[in-house]
């Protein structure tokens, strides 16, 4: 016995979950460049950045105080800190490579190839 089900009406609608739209979203419109290639995408507002590191202080201070973690609070504190100074200092130690790299190709770089190119090209010819 074979019934055919033309009407979908038996069947809920589906919708996506919102870790799925996220997901989709990231997947159409995230960007990662390559470890050499700059990223072209803007610097978040400094209000915001701001707003957003004074929310995850709130954030721990709301929930461990009156908990049983509150003992832990000054550590998890210190060690959020700790967490952006690791970040800057990564962040700084790659600046200098970048500098120390740009200097090692500027001395390389001794003009060779421009004695080269004039040595190449033909000479003056002498005024009569």
């Amino acid at each position: 016995m074979t019934t055919e089900h033309d009407d979908t009406g038996f069947e809920p609608p589906h919708t996506s979950s919102p870790t799925d739209h996220v997901l989709a979203e990231l997947q159409l419109y995230g960007y990662r460049p390559f470890q050499d290639e700059p990223d072209p995408r803007p610097l978040p507002e400094a209000q915001a950045v701001a707003s957003a590191v004074a929310d995850i202080f709130d954030a721990l201070v709301v929930a461990l105080s009156d908990a049983r973690l509150e003992a832990d609070l000054e550590d998890l504190l210190w060690s959020t800190v700790n967490l952006f100074h690791r970040a800057a200092d990564r962040i700084e130690r790659e600046l200098d490579d970048n500098e120390q790299v740009q200097k090692r190709s500027q001395k390389e770089q001794d003009g060779s190839e421009i004695r080269l190119s004039n040595s190449n090209a033909s000479p003056p010819k002498a005024r009569r």
